[in-house]
């Protein structure tokens, strides 16, 4: 990673402003974007993009290649003509502040299908054929999951475990014959993911052309519930039947006591490495087809992961099992160059993790938050921070830094506001001003930091299954003293871009010379 200084904002797209109920890829998007760059921020960290399930959660997706069909934005297909405002007078009233997920997805996909429907009988011959380029360019994996989702429909939405034996185990006439009597709805699958890349990459586009890089998120287990789980079970530990054998999770840490049992099927590394790790490769490509940085999410189950029995109700009981280690990392960097990954080196983190992570010289993430637990000593404290590591107050899966210092035990609290210097009366923009402060080449909080927003504002509450995954940002909450208070937080501790401080430092240079020196 090189080294320059720089800031950022964590922030997924859903917690966007907009009138649909969910933020978009719409104009609020490109607002955001030109929010970062007046605040001199050059980095806009989103959580994972994919086709949520159950619980709504990003990190549980129906697809490790997919785009959410949630996050298109109805205003830009108004604008291309394949909605029109008749499509849109029967919106419901949704809140400002929370995504109602229930109402969002049945409000969402009538308006896509009233699209699809334009779409079909308009015969734009541009758009079509921009289409049928999209089907051909991402048929590697766009062609399961548009069947996938398509049969998942037709099945009233259980998880393909539930679904005909034939369809379980993908029986080859049986697949056939359902496309045979579903084509339209498979196509209208494909349809979303068009739609999706192409707002999503012009979004991508507008951050680049601003100076502002995204970085993404790739989760290291794929879903159960998922296209790639059910087109590929030989990588995967699962019985006969497709039901998993064992599955991910971390013991009991800092979040939970009982750990966090996460459900995901398990991988079979060794048919992974067989392959050369195929799978993965083109996982990491479109991950990089859509983002400018990726965070490694539980980077230590590369070295060893936590293996839990099918059917246990906590993550208390399993066993550590070693991963794929250095060989993953060596065919990445082989086949792929050095690639731009932040390692997500939080939890139990061992030796091996420390030197598999140094090895590839990956920044590793610190967390403030987590400083005050202990003594000066403390790994999270920011002086004893190395260069190479990206520094934040918290994260999704932490509370808001309000919310953190409002139930912290009085003796973190104290260490906080001795550390600080500060009474903590302004706690959030506290650790945000000592933590751009710091030698961490990077830094990001996440957007309710910024707003000084309490516990309610959180985005995700780990080993709960509900209840997530809702916070959104009022529209009137960016402001030119937002902006201006971050620019000068960005200035003042060097981390503004390269051709902004050029020019701040040149106009101080020019005002300089133009004063009379005394003699």
């Amino acid at each position: 990673m090189e080294q320059n200084r720089a800031s950022g904002i964590l922030l997924h797209p859903t917690s966007l402003p907009g009138p649909d109920g969910i933020g978009d890829l719409g104009p609020e998007a490109y607002r955001w974007i030109d929010f970062l760059k007046q605040a001199g921020c050059q980095f806009w960290q989103v959580l994972p993009l994919g086709p949520t399930g159950y619980g709504d959660s990003p990190y549980q997706c129906f697809s490790a290649f997919a785009g959410n069909p949630n996050l298109i934005s109805a205003t830009v297909l108004l604008d291309q003509g394949i909605l029109t405002k008749s499509d849109l007078t029967d919106r419901p009233t949704f809140p400002l502040e929370s995504v109602d997920y229930g109402p969002v997805i049945e409000w969402k996909i009538k308006l896509l299908r009233r699209s699809f429907h334009q779409f079909k009988s308009q015969k734009n011959e541009m758009l079509a054929s921009e289409f049928s380029a999209f089907i051909e360019e991402h048929k590697s994996w766009l062609e399961d999951f548009a069947l996938f989702m398509a049969i998942k429909s037709a099945e009233g939405g259980v998880a393909w475990n539930e679904w005909p034996e034939e369809l379980r185990l993908r029986d080859s006439e049986a697949l056939q014959s359902f496309k045979n009597k579903n084509r339209n709805e498979i196509t209208f699958q494909s349809y979303l993911q068009f739609l999706f890349y192409q707002q999503w990459n012009a979004i991508r586009d507008y951050a680049n052309q601003k100076g502002i890089r995204i970085i993404g998120d790739i989760p290291i287990f794929a879903a159960y519930d998922s296209a790639d789980v059910w087109v590929h079970k030989d990588l995967f530990y699962l019985d006969d039947a497709g039901q998993p054998e064992v599955v991910a999770g971390v013991p009991p840490d800092y979040f939970s006591e009982t750990g966090q049992l996460w459900g995901n099927p398990l991988y079979k590394w060794g048919v992974h490495n067989k392959n050369g790790y195929e799978w993965w490769l083109n996982r990491l490509n479109a991950v990089l087809g859509q983002v400018d940085i990726i965070r490694l999410d539980h980077f230590r189950g590369f070295e060893a992961y936590w293996e839990i029995p099918f059917g246990n109700e906590t993550a208390v009981e399993g066993q550590w099992v070693h991963g794929p280690g250095h060989d993953f990392f060596h065919v990445v960097r082989e086949k792929l160059g050095n690639l731009p990954i932040i390692a997500e080196d939080l939890g139990v983190i061992t030796k091996p993790v420390i030197k598999m992570r140094d090895d590839f010289n990956l920044p590793g993430m610190k967390i403030l938050q987590f400083a005050f637990a202990s003594d000066p000593d403390d790994d999270f404290l920011p002086h004893n921070y190395p260069v190479n590591c990206v520094a934040y107050t918290g994260t999704h899966d932490n509370n808001t830094t309000r919310g953190w210092y409002d139930s912290a035990p009085e003796r973190e609290k104290d260490l906080c506001r001795r550390y600080l210097a500060r009474s903590g009366s302004d706690i959030a923009w506290s650790m945000i001003r000592v933590l751009w402060q710091s030698v961490a080449a990077w830094v990001l909080a996440p957007m309710q930091d910024f707003l000084n927003l309490g516990e309610w504002a959180r985005m995700n509450y780990p080993g709960t299954s509900s209840g997530n995954w809702r916070w959104r940002m009022h529209p009137s909450a960016i402001n030119q003293g937002l902006v201006q208070r971050l620019h000068d937080s960005n200035f003042l501790y060097g981390r503004l871009p390269k051709k902004e401080k050029d020019a701040i430092h040149q106009s101080i240079l020019d005002e300089m010379e133009g004063q009379v020196m005394p003699h």
